[in-house]
């Protein structure tokens, strides 16, 4: 990829910067020839990746590193975007927001500083991997699991931070974040709650501390560079029973939420309830090819065809029950009698007792895999995918408008309607997942059309995503327009008083520093 330089930043000035940090660094840790340029591009990009190109790419190994470059960033006014491991895909990997951000690479920062088993809580650093952090618990043999997220080959910090969702009762994985350590854009550091003090030993147990709480304010922001972070963790439970439920029909979702969301909240049902549609489950056993053959979203005649062949419902509930055995039995009897006064056959069964083998892509007992990844394969060719995710209410008045509404838009364009939701209780997130040929232009012109449609229609109804990729988090960030864009304006006059040269991820979230704000239209999607 060729050089894209960051607005307002001449040749000799982006040289000098990039001279400057190597003498930080280290010159083997300032990344900026085409091919590395390349390496942290958008590998999903919905186009081309040049839209979104970094100019150079910085890799720090420590806090004094990060001060050091953030400071020289202010001095040569050259923007930074901050990634952990830079592996978000479907919502732009590596690549920048703004067009010639240089990417501050985080992934040498992997230490695992802490990890306490009687209080159930580790600190990382943002560098450290699921894979990471699952291994060294099994290591050190602590009765502790993990929150994983489907794909779970990225950053464990950087997953909390962008508000990533996990399937343990632990899923919500940004509430679990304890006591944050962040750089903020002049180069000082600071440290959120009861670590505002020195030596504190409750730092990341109490997630309040003193005055105002600041830990949440570093997610999905640019206020800062977290470089490390308290995480609370399961403890591992006696013995763990999923239950497993096909359900017949796409209209079933509606009262799929609405038995199970009043057992989540009265907390009979610990975990977040991960309900796949049955494409879910059919991209893991072959190609698109190989179950319909035409460019045209699979019919509903050869949908029912797959779902008797496979032995499929329209939707999977694979609820996970946690604890002693004998309440996991009371508890299991509870969702079945509900559950079966809609679904006349019981549920598949599946115990894990205490010194049992876990299953090596269980991630609802904090497992990490990357199995989901063969989605990708779906399409065929260089294939990639995009998630729409609206948070709509836990009910299933607000969940069956939602699939009904998402439904007809993505057969609108002809495309297979692959989604999801979670129940979290009292919510129930959404994800569409979209997935499109990179090599293919008809496709790719498809997909930027069908995700501003979908952003757009469903704001109509009332609905706002909660996460979204680089190209449409402006167009996100317009759906919050309560009161003349209340919402965004305080957000930038926090980001221009606390970064008034918009150093740092500039454009994330839909949020432009003022030294930016003019051009903020500009690689809108």
């Amino acid at each position: 990829m060729k050089l894209t330089l960051p607005p307002r930043v001449s040749p000799q000035q982006f040289d000098t910067a990039l001279q400057a940090m190597a003498r930080v660094v280290g010159k083997d840790w300032v990344m900026a020839s085409d091919a590395d340029r390349d390496a942290y591009a958008d590998v999903y990009a919905p186009g081309p990746a040049e839209q979104w190109p970094a100019s150079a790419a910085v890799a720090p190994a420590s806090v004094e590193e990060i001060r050091a470059i953030v400071r020289l960033a202010n001095e040569h006014k050259t923007p930074l975007w901050p990634v952990a491991r830079g592996k978000n895909l479907g919502y732009g990997t590596s690549a920048p927001r703004m067009a010639g951000t240089i990417v501050l690479d985080l992934g040498r920062m992997d230490r695992i500083l802490e990890l306490d088993p009687r209080l159930a809580y580790c600190v990382v650093e943002p560098g450290v991997g699921f894979f990471d952090l699952y291994e060294h618990i099994q290591r050190e043999k602590a009765p502790l699991w993990i929150s994983v997220p489907g794909n779970a080959w990225g950053s464990v910090l950087g997953n909390a931070l962008e508000h990533g969702i996990g399937y343990t009762p632990y899923g919500l994985h940004a509430r679990n974040l304890c006591g944050i350590e962040a750089v903020l854009p002049d180069g000082d550091v600071m440290r959120t709650g009861l670590g505002g003090m020195d030596n504190n030993p409750a730092w990341h147990v109490f997630p309040m501390g003193y005055g105002p709480t600041w830990d949440l304010a570093f997610s999905q922001s640019n206020l800062g560079i977290v470089t490390k972070a308290g995480l609370w963790l399961q403890p591992a439970p006696a013995a763990s029973l999923e239950l497993v439920f096909d359900i017949p029909e796409a209209e079933d979702i509606g009262w799929v939420v609405d038995t199970i969301t009043p057992l989540k909240i009265s907390g009979l049902i610990e975990q977040n309830v991960f309900v796949p549609s049955w494409l879910g489950k059919m991209v893991l056993k072959g190609q698109r090819k190989d179950f319909w053959d035409k460019p045209s979203a699979i019919p509903d005649w050869r949908i029912k065809e797959l779902l008797k062949q496979y032995k499929l419902g329209y939707w999977q509930v694979a609820l996970r029950l946690y604890g002693e055995e004998s309440v996991i039995k009371a508890k299991a009897e509870i969702v079945k009698a509900a559950m079966a006064r809609n679904l006349k056959d019981p549920p598949q069964e599946n115990w894990w007792r205490e010194g049992d083998p876990i299953n090596a892509f269980e991630i609802t007992m904090g497992v990490p895999s990357a199995v989901p990844l063969q989605m990708s394969d779906w399409i065929g060719g260089r294939g990639a995918h995009m998630g729409f995710s609206p948070v709509v209410p836990a009910t299933g008045e607000h969940v069956l408008g939602q699939m009904r509404r998402s439904r007809k838009i993505i057969a609108d364009f002809d495309i297979d309607f692959y989604a999801s939701f979670t129940i979290n209780g009292r919510f129930a997130n959404n994800v569409n997942m979209l997935m499109f040929d990179r090599d293919d232009p008809g496709q790719i012109d498809t997909m930027r059309k069908l995700f501003s449609t979908l952003i757009g229609e469903t704001a109509k109804a009332g609905y706002g995503e909660y996460r979204t990729h680089l190209g449409w988090m402006d167009s996100v960030m317009d759906t919050y327009g309560f009161n003349d864009h209340a919402l965004r304006r305080f957000n930038e006059k926090v980001k221009d008083a606390l970064d008034p040269n918009g150093i740092l991820a500039p454009g994330k979230q839909g949020v432009w520093p003022s030294a930016y704000r003019d051009s903020a239209k500009e690689g809108r999607a």
